[in-house]
C-alpha cells in the first residue's frame, strides 16, 4: 500500500505489515496509514481476521520514531499521541479478532501496538518485549499504563514500567503477555496457519467477533451491563446461518463447516 504500511489478503486473513525498516518505528504518517488500513480490513467481506507484523526478522516494532519526537513542539508530540491512541483503539475496537505476530524486538509503542491486538504470538527466543520509557523520562503514551495493567495486573505492570524492564518472549509468555511461541523458522507461515483457525470453514467469524465484543466492551461496564450486552450479542448469533450449521453439526455428530454468515 505505501512504503511504510502494507496489506494483503490470505484465506480470509488480512495481512498488516510495518515496513519501516530497520526498526519498523512508527510517525505520524505511518499511524495514519495504519489507520485506513484498519478501516479497509475491517469493512473487507472477504477479511474474518486481522494479523499485525513487522517486516524483516529482527523487529516487531520499537516504538516510536525517537529522532521525530526530538525535533518536534511539545505540542505536537501531544497531539501526535492522541493520534496513535485513536489509531490503537480502533484496532481493539475492530469487531474481527486481532492477532500480533511478533517476529523480533516488540518494545516501547510497538508492545503498545502488540497490546491493542487481542492475540499474541511470538517467534521462538526471537526477542526482548517491554516498556522502558521511563529511561527516557516519559511514560508508555500510547495505551501502554492501562492495557498492561489490564494484562497483568497493577502490581506486575507496575514494576515492569518503572523498572523499564525487557523481557524474552519466553518469559513474557509465562506472564501471559504472550499467548503462544511458535517455532522461529518459517515463522510468517506458522502465525499465518494460526491465525487462520479462527476463519471459516474452521470457526464461525461472526461468533469469533461477537466474542471479541462482549469481553472487550463488557469490560468498560458493569457486570450487569456487561450480561445485557451478552445476551443482545448471542441473539444475533441465533440468528445467523453458522449457529443453525453448528447446532445442526452438533446433533448431527459431524464437524460443522462455517461460512462466515
Amino acid at each position: 500500500m505505501s512504503e511504510l504500511i502494507s496489506f494483503k489478503k490470505d484465506g480470509g486473513v488480512g495481512i498488516i505489515t510495518l515496513t519501516n525498516s530497520p526498526a519498523n518505528c512508527y510517525s505520524y504518517q505511518m499511524m495514519t496509514e495504519l489507520d485506513a488500513v484498519i478501516l479497509e480490513a475491517r469493512m473487507a467481506e472477504d477479511v474474518h481476521v486481522l494479523l499485525i507484523t513487522g517486516e524483516g526478522e529482527k523487529f516487531f516494532c520499537a516504538g516510536a520514531d525517537i529522532a521525530m519526537l526530538n525535533d518536534v513542539t511539545p505540542t505536537f508530540k501531544y497531539y501526535f499521541c492522541l493520534h496513535a491512541n485513536e489509531t490503537l483503539n480502533r484496532l481493539e475496537q475492530t469487531p474481527k479478532l486481532v492477532i500480533a505476530a511478533m517476529n523480533g524486538h516488540t518494545v516501547g509503542g510497538g508492545l503498545e501496538v502488540a497490546m491493542a491486538a487481542d492475540l499474541r504470538v511470538a517467534k521462538a527466543n526471537g526477542g526482548k518485549i517491554g516498556l522502558p520509557e521511563v529511561s527516557l523520562g516519559v511514560l508508555p503514551g500510547t495505551g501502554g499504563t492501562q492495557r498492561l495493567a489490564r494484562l497483568l495486573g497493577k502490581s506486575k505492570a507496575i514494576e515492569l514500567m518503572v523498572t523499564g524492564s525487557n523481557l524474552g518472549f519466553e518469559e513474557a509468555a509465562g506472564l501471559g503477555l504472550v499467548n503462544e511461541i511458535l517455532p522461529a523458522d518459517n515463522f510468517a507461515e506458522a502465525a499465518l496457519n494460526y491465525a487462520k483457525q479462527f476463519v471459516p470453514p474452521n470457526k464461525a467469524a461472526m461468533a469469533v467477533g461477537r466474542i471479541k465484543r462482549a469481553v472487550t466492551s463488557g469490560l468498560e461496564m458493569s457486570f450487569g451491563e456487561g450480561l445485557a450486552l451478552e445476551r443482545e450479542l448471542q441473539q444475533q448469533l441465533f440468528q445467523s446461518s453458522d449457529a443453525k450449521e453448528g447446532i445442526r453439526a452438533y446433533v448431527e455428530k459431524r464437524k460443522a463447516e462455517f461460512t462466515g454468515g
